[in-house]
């Protein structure tokens, strides 16, 4: 019954994960189509947003992988 509650857990998880790092990427990527629109140039912060939030995706999404097995 344990296990049970465990593999329900980590599925919850790995939807939360998804859901945020998903979310990261989109206002980073709302956030360089504004700032080349207005400064005619990307920022750091917005590139920064898009890197963490691919990062933080593919690496729950291995760490899942391998506890499944």
């Amino acid at each position: 019954m344990k296990n049970d509650n465990k593999i329900e857990n980590a599925g919850s998880n790995r939807r939360v994960h998804a859901l945020l790092s998903a979310l990261t990427v989109l206002i980073g990527v709302a956030l360089l189509i504004y700032m080349v629109t207005v400064e005619n140039e990307p920022g750091a912060l917005p590139l920064l947003l898009i890197v963490v939030g691919s990062g933080w995706y593919l690496i729950t999404r291995n760490r899942f992988r391998s506890r499944e097995m």
